[in-house]
């Protein structure tokens, strides 16, 4: 069969901070696809301002580099896909290895093999992907190469990868410093024998296979990916499997539902470096975008008009985790930060809070995000919103509020299936890494979560390895204890593991709230008299309304407090009144934390402005008489 020898796609897939974007931005530069002039950022292929700010990938991306061999040969046009390293964002991986050939496995010369490695390593085996094994970060000094290197070959192994899997191409790499080599550098040192990445580019080129294609095949290319553009609307990224694409033809746009309906190609272009430049035709084996389809969708194919041929539907695994987003019902609902003053008056002017704005935005998120899926819930203004996990949904809720919206946000909660007339609830596997003294804390709060130690390993630099198979929900809050247990000096990562039967109650937050009784702004009075009954969350002059939760009580029970309370001036004067009282700094939560310090019977308003928790019931005696009618039941 005829093969395209001047181009090769190619996905870079790795875990979180084992260095896919530095390694990209390296390759982009040494293949010449800036100018001299041009002000480069590090990371440049993370465009969004969340992933900047979390150092994290979100969003599959692709780039291209135009690479010219040493031999003097045509160049060779390298498309690269760069994944997100988070099983949350699982949907946009499965996504990226749909549009490539081959994958490079990036592994941390130091960390080794961790869960979201095994993750998508496990998602290029399924699908036959050739594989590439490049260990990063060799400068680092605790880097033991010979020990990853074998870690990974026990993880091939562990997938059921077969021989030809397993006999994959080892480089050795220093992404930051744009080095890489095919011969094994000392530990703890960037490769000696090379200055670039030259042997890192002539590895793509001979193992990554050539697009093979159909000279006689109609047109056939798949839908991947999806973004917007202010002038030419909704475009699509594509890959082309078969016959050629080009600008102003009409082809086939063959849907999700099986229907088919000839469309005009008005605009296409192929990305070259970070820019997106207009093209006439594409063929077999290209990524290109194209616009004039208004509605398409991911997973959808684009054919011949004179024999539609459709390519199968992407699919993703299901979702495990869900929570509850509505309007913003809180009695503060689009007042701004305090709710005073005119600079709230025009800081509110533009901000989202009816029904049908949040749900236009939830069916906007759904065109773009294959894992995600909005069901309807017998509220008319809340919607269940289910994805991978809990910081998916959580950067969902950060982009919305920075859009403008006030939305209220119940307790995450797992999504449970019946299997064989049992309810089964989802499972993570969890890695931790933590220095010796804190083992038995960590070994403690895993079981609380009642997980299942499955291995263990000390590599002997003072640091032990736990594997555990833990309920999700148990892994809802677990991050912030943990990292107080472990004083800050804890790694941890899970990964979905499927289905087992419902493990049972558990009880993972042991310390109730402290609930504000009465509208009013917080004072210091009120807050010196507080700070010895628990942890305050609030500063002073912060407007709070009834029900509101204004900090973690030490006891188990809520307490509804006054924390409005003024001091009273009096003309008497105390023995004690030269003794000075400070209040104590309150913890500030984030938006993850605050999901994840919430009981049952709390919810989140998320505001542009601030993040509250309160309860879902506001009026304290409303919920005293619940809390009395479910005593007298039990």
């Amino acid at each position: 069969m005829p093969t395209r020898h001047d181009i090769r796609n190619v996905a870079i897939v790795a875990h979180v901070d084992h260095g896919k974007t530095t390694i990209v931005d390296a390759m982009l530069k040494q293949a010449g696809a800036f100018a001299a002039h041009q002000q480069l950022d590090d990371r440049m292929m993370d465009s969004n301002d969340l992933e900047r700010e979390k150092g994290i990938t979100i969003l599959a991306k692709n780039t291209a580099v135009k690479y010219h061999p040493k031999d003097g040969g045509a160049p060779i046009t390298i498309n690269i896909i760069d994944t997100p390293g988070h099983a949350d964002f699982g949907g946009e991986v499965e996504r990226g290895l749909s549009m490539v050939d081959a994958v490079v496995l990036l592994v941390d010369a130091s960390e080794g093999p961790l869960p979201q490695t095994r993750f998508v390593l496990r998602k290029a085996l399924q699908q036959r992907k050739p594989v590439i094994l490049c260990i990063n970060k060799t400068d680092r000094p605790d880097s033991r190469i010979d020990e990853v290197v074998n870690e990974t070959y026990d993880l091939f192994l562990d997938l059921d990868a077969d021989e030809d899997q397993i006999e994959f191409p080892i480089v050795y790499a220093c992404g930051r410093d744009g080095v890489a080599s095919l011969t094994k550098p000392e530990d703890g040192t960037v490769p000696a024998d090379s200055d670039n990445l030259e042997p890192f580019f002539s590895a793509i080129l001979e193992h990554v296979p050539a697009p093979v294609y159909d000279e006689e095949a109609p047109l056939q290319a798949h839908v991947t990916n999806l973004d917007a553009d202010n002038f030419l609307g909704r475009i699509a990224l594509l890959r082309v499997e078969q016959g050629e694409l080009r600008k102003g033809q009409t082809v086939a746009w063959i849907k999700r539902d099986g229907s088919i309906s000839n469309v005009r190609i008005t605009e296409l272009m192929m990305t070259e470096a970070l820019t997106r430049k207009p093209a006439e035709v594409a063929g077999p084996g290209d990524i290109c975008a194209v616009a004039g389809i208004p509605d398409i969708m991911i997973g959808e194919t684009l054919a011949d008009p004179e024999n539609p041929v459709a390519l199968p539907l992407i699919s993703v695994d299901e979702p495990a985790i869900s929570m509850t987003i509505g309007t913003n019902t809180s009695p503060m609902v689009g007042r701004g930060g305090t709710g005073k003053g005119a600079d709230a008056k025009a800081a509110v002017k533009d901000r989202k809070v009816t029904a049908r704005q949040v749900k236009d935005r939830l069916d906007r998120e759904l065109i773009g995000n294959v894992s995600l899926r909005v069901l309807d819930t017998d509220r008319p203004d809340a919607w269940e919103v289910q994805g991978r996990g809990e910081l998916a949904l959580a950067i969902l809720v950060e982009q919305m509020r920075r859009e403008g919206f006030e939305l209220t946000i119940g307790k995450p909660q797992v999504v449970t299936q019946e299997i064989d007339g049992k309810t089964h609830e989802p499972v993570e596997r969890m890695t931790i890494d933590v220095p010796e003294e804190h083992m038995g804390a960590v070994t403690q709060l895993m079981g609380v979560r009642k997980g299942r130690m499955d291995n263990m390993s000390n590599h002997g630099s003072g640091w032990v390895r736990m594997e555990f198979v833990v309920p999700s929900r148990g892994l809802i809050g677990f991050r912030t204890e943990f990292l107080t247990n472990t004083r800050g000096t804890g790694i941890a990562h899970s990964i979905h593991e499927g289905q087992e039967p419902w493990f049972g109650q558990l009880v993972t937050r042991n310390n109730g709230s402290l609930v504000a009784d009465r509208a009013g702004a917080v004072t210091p009075f009120a807050m010196i008299n507080l700070q010895e009954r628990g942890v305050l969350f609030t500063e002073p002059g912060t407007e709070v309304y009834e029900g509101m939760i204004v900090g973690e009580n030490s006891r188990s029970d809520d307490m509804d407090v006054n924390i409005t309370k003024e001091k009273k001036l009096t003309n008497m004067r105390a023995a004690s009144a030269d003794n000075t009282e400070n209040v104590i700094p309150p913890r500030k939560l984030s938006l993850e934390q605050s999901l994840e310090f919430c009981r049952d019977d709390e919810c989140v308003e998320v505001t542009p402005e601030a993040v509250r928790i309160r309860k879902v019931v506001l009026d304290q005696k409303e919920r005293s008489r619940t809390a009395s009618r479910a005593k007298s039941a039990k």
